[in-house]
């Protein structure tokens, strides 16, 4: 899994959508909706292939989390959240849920 190998949200919001995660999800009643599509998932549904943590260049307290997830019906997306104490923690709840697969074994390594 890759962690922290870009230096801004947007430069790897535009890198993984040049590999396929083209697809944008948002919590919607406690389930993942694709933006693109209205297709519902549930953390057992999606898996996180790499995500990485950026702090504002201006401001330290501007923290993100990107996500990359595949979903099982094949869909490839991207979701951010805030972290620290501005985040969404009914997202940050969700994707706890979701399970990290382990590129190198190609399998599930477990619940973050």
């Amino acid at each position: 899994m890759r962690f922290n190998q870009y230096d801004t949200l947007v430069e790897a919001e535009s890198a993984l959508r040049r590999k396929g995660f083209k697809m944008s999800f948002e919590l919607k009643d406690g389930k993942m909706r694709c933006t693109k599509n209205d297709a519902i998932y549930t953390p057992d549904e999606m898996r996180i292939i790499e995500y990485h943590r950026f702090e504002g260049m201006t401001n330290p307290a501007d923290m993100s989390i990107l996500f990359a997830v595949i979903c099982n019906d094949g869909s490839k997306g991207t979701i951010v959240s805030n972290y620290g104490p501005h985040s969404n923690m009914n997202l940050i709840s969700f994707m706890d849920k979701v399970k990290i697969l382990n590129k190198e074994t190609n399998s599930v390594s477990g619940a973050r």
